[in-house]
């Protein structure tokens, strides 16, 4: 049985490249496909979380690496694309889980802000899927794995930019699939409920918020990083071969409420 499961949900001579991999979901996907045997890359900004996620997946016994990097900087975004291909080869899977959660009132938000958060949230994935996704092509073989939001589909807590962004990473996983699946990219998003992160500090601060949230879940709570760990495997893996263009939600049941 052992050996059954390697083989469909095993990511042995592997590599992934995770952003926002320093905390968080993307921490927890991290830490999953290196224990699933992929050699992974992290990158974000802040290089001692970065660090510690890497002591990790070593301590496990997964090969991993960390690049810093500012994602809301395109020439940051292709340097590190050519950083990753000079030091690791072309990835196999690419996780763009790196985010910026700036949601002001709509009508209080500034350009500024606006395109801080189209850039690290939209920009920066399409730009990397450009990099990897027809390389992974070429190779007949790759995995892109999307994180957006439920503010991608439903108004709620100022969605402001970072909803318009997460919609567009909707989109755009669509159309990564549209153009690379037929040669054996499969793109996929997932998309969270309210999961405590360093993202939702503020709205975890508000204890109605949280029980109002958990209140409307299937599942009787709230999400935590290690939700997303089986996902992300299954995801990335051959056994989801026959997935793609798809949004997958992982919120316990808040979606269908």
């Amino acid at each position: 049985m052992a050996s059954y499961l390697e083989e469909l949900f095993g990511l042995s001579g592997r590599t992934a490249v995770v952003t926002g991999g320093s905390s968080g979901i993307g921490r927890a996907m991290a830490l999953a496909l290196g224990r699933a045997g992929a050699r992974t890359v992290v990158v974000a900004r802040r290089e001692a979380p970065m660090a510690e996620v890497v002591a990790e997946l070593r301590a496990h016994g997964a090969e991993a690496d960390a690049i810093s990097a500012d994602l809301a900087d395109r020439a940051a975004v292709r340097a590190v694309a050519d950083k990753i291909i000079e030091g690791y080869g072309e990835p196999d899977i690419l996780v763009n889980s790196a985010a910026v959660n700036l949601r002001p009132p709509l009508g209080e938000l500034t350009d500024d802000e606006w395109d801080l958060t189209l850039a690290a949230n939209l920009t920066a994935p399409f730009l990397l899927g450009q990099v990897f996704g027809p390389a992974m092509a070429r190779r007949g073989w790759g995995r892109i794995v999307n994180v957006v939001s439920q503010q991608a589909f439903r108004a709620y807590g100022n969605s402001g930019a970072y909803g318009a962004a997460k919609a567009g990473l909707v989109g755009l996983t669509r159309s990564q699939a549209e153009a690379w699946s037929p040669s054996g990219v499969c793109c996929n998003a997932v998309a969270p409920g309210v999961v405590h992160t360093p993202l939702t500090e503020a709205v975890f601060a508000d204890p109605t918020k949280v029980s109002a949230h958990a209140g409307r879940t299937m599942i009787g709570r709230n999400g935590i990083p290690d939700d997303f760990a089986g996902c992300v495997v299954f995801l990335a893996s051959d056994a989801g071969q026959a997935i793609t263009g798809q949004t997958i939600f992982v919120d316990g049941g808040y979606s269908a409420t």
